[in-house]
Parts: structure tokens; C-alpha cells; sequence
């Protein structure tokens, strides 16, 4: 029990020294390119912040764990959003939020979410055409987001600072493997506690794998808030939320089909949209955040895990 607590820190530490770096490259990009810091978090650093969760959903699902592959991506989602969303934005609400950055991304959030729980519901697994469907839908999100990019809000602090762009990529995907390393020991020493203690596998998904694969994201919207960036934060939660459901759903899916457990339809999924509602609209309209919003969410995800535990 000794060796798994020091392997659990470990991962932890891993995490934040890459996090913290990460979040540096992404913003050196982001200045350097004029891009929108908004932009840069939903794309880039969404991308290298949800590699754990599609990892760890393929290898569960290779693995006979189904039911991890599912769990592990909707519990993203709502930990995404009620945990890390509602902390970043109780300690300092969003401001100045680049509206049209994240207002085509919330519809095609819930556009992709609604067709999940309607063919879900009906059906009860998502097969391999449906997993392939969700690989097209990343390939049209990866498009629209190059293509949009130049129309939406420009970066907030453009400079020609002497910043290489290769660099910082390299840099990135460093981070990027730091981040599966801790991620992976954090959930495999997670899972021998919760298996020790006898927590089913759904629960063990959907809180401590899905918290363990959303560290990346917590840590670095903790650390944008504390440097400042608070819109690669919030970008960061929306990106990885809409990977989660393209790539940590659609690749297993694609390999082989998930099937559904029925908690998942009637819960998880639901309460995905619920969440992401009370996250994005009042964001959209009043082009900011509130601190009633972040514990509103916070107050959710603790009932979410009481509810899930009993």
C-alpha cells in the first residue's frame, strides 16, 4: 500500500511540472500567431490534456472493460465541467469570454451529445459504424476549427515576441507523454484502492478514473487562472469535452463497439448535457461568468459521487 501511494504522488508531480509547461507553449503559440487564447485551449491543449482519457478508454476497452471505456467519458465530461469548470470559475469568473470561439463549439457540443444519447438510448451500445461516425465527426471539428479560427476573436496580447513555434510544439508533446505517465499511475493505483475497497467498475470509471484522466485539465486550469489565462482554461474544458465524446468514445468504438450500461444512458449522458447547460449559456448571453455558476456546478459533482458511491 506503501509503494501505490508513493506511485499515486508520483503521478501527481508528473502532471503538474507538465501542466505547468504546457500552459507556458500553448500561450507562447497563441502570442506569437495571433490566435485567440480561447482557440489555443480548445484546440491544442485540449488535445494533449485528454490523450489519458483516450488511452485509458482503449486500453480498457482492448481489455474487456467496457464499461471503464464509457464511464471514463462521460465521468470526463461531468468532472470537466461541474469540478474543474465550477472551481476555475468560483475563484475567478470568466471575463471577456471570445464569444464566437465558444459559441459554434457549444452547439456542436450538443449537437454531437444529443445524437450520442438518442442512439444510445435506442440501441444500447455505440457499434463500429457509429465509433467510425464519431471519427468523421472529429476530422469535421478539427477542420472547423482551423477554418473558423481566422474569423474569431484575435489573440488578446498579439506581440512579435522571438518565440519558435517548431519549439514550443516540441515542447507540447513532451508534456503531452509527462502527462499520460502520471495520468496512467495515478488510475492504475486509483483502481487498486477502489478495487480494494470493493467499488463496482462503473463507479470506479466515472469518479476515480475519470478524475485521474481529468488532472491534466484541472491542473492546467488552475495554472492558466494563476498566470493569467483564464479563457485557455475555460477553452481547455469545452476542447477536451468535445474530444472526450469524438475520440475517448469513438475510437474503442470503432475497434470493436461499446456496449451501454443502463446507468450510464440514464444518468451519465443526461447529466453531461445538464452540466455543460449551466456551464456555456449563461456565458454565452452575458458574454461572462459568475462565481453562483461555479458553485452551482461544484454543488452538482458533489452530489454526482455521493450519488454514485450509494
Amino acid at each position: 500500500m506503501i509503494s501505490t501511494v508513493v506511485l499515486f504522488v508520483a503521478g501527481l508531480a508528473l502532471i503538474c511540472i507538465a501542466v505547468d509547461r504546457l500552459v507556458d507553449a500553448a500561450v507562447a503559440i497563441a502570442r506569437k500567431m495571433a490566435i485567440p487564447q480561447i482557440v489555443v485551449g480548445a484546440t491544442i491543449v485540449s488535445l494533449g490534456t485528454t490523450l489519458p482519457e483516450i488511452l485509458v478508454s482503449t486500453t480498457a476497452s482492448f481489455g474487456g472493460s467496457a464499461a471503464i471505456a464509457a464511464g471514463n467519458a462521460f465521468g470526463s465530461v461531468i468532472c470537466n465541467t461541474a469540478l474543474i469548470a465550477g472551481l476555475s470559475q468560483t475563484i475567478r469568473p470568466a471575463g471577456q469570454v471570445g464569444a464566437a470561439a465558444l459559441a459554434w463549439r457549444s452547439l456542436f457540443f450538443f449537437l454531437v451529445i444529443g445524437i450520442m444519447e438518442i442512439y444510445g438510448g435506442q440501441k444500447g451500445a455505440y457499434g463500429r459504424p457509429f465509433g467510425i461516425l464519431l471519427l468523421v465527426g472529429f476530422v469535421v471539428y478539427a477542420c472547423l476549427s482551423v477554418r473558423l479560427s481566422s474569423s474569431e476573436e484575435r489573440g488578446e496580447e498579439e506581440g512579435a515576441e522571438e518565440v519558435s513555434v517548431p519549439k514550443q510544439l516540441l515542447i507540447l508533446a513532451g508534456c503531452a507523454v509527462l502527462l499520460y505517465t502520471g495520468a496512467n499511475l495515478l488510475v492504475d493505483n486509483g483502481i487498486r484502492i477502489a478495487q480494494a475497497l470493493g467499488v463496482p467498475e462503473r463507479v470506479i470509471a466515472v469518479t476515480f478514473i475519470a478524475l485521474g484522466t481529468s488532472l491534466p485539465e484541472l491542473v492546467t486550469s488552475l495554472a492558466s487562472l494563476i498566470k493569467g489565462y483564464g479563457n485557455v482554461g475555460l477553452g481547455n474544458v469545452v476542447g477536451a469535452n468535445i474530444l472526450n465524446l469524438l475520440l475517448v468514445i469513438g475510437i474503442p468504438a470503432a475497434v470493436q463497439g461499446i456496449p451501454l450500461e443502463r446507468k450510464t444512458i440514464l444518468v451519465d449522458m443526461p447529466l453531461s448535457t445538464a452540466v455543460m447547460t449551466v456551464l456555456l449559456v449563461p456565458i454565452l448571453i452575458r458574454k461572462k461568468s459568475s462565481r453562483v455558476q461555479g458553485m452551482i456546478l461544484l454543488g452538482i459533482y458533489a452530489l454526482y459521487c455521493i450519488r454514485s458511491f450509494l
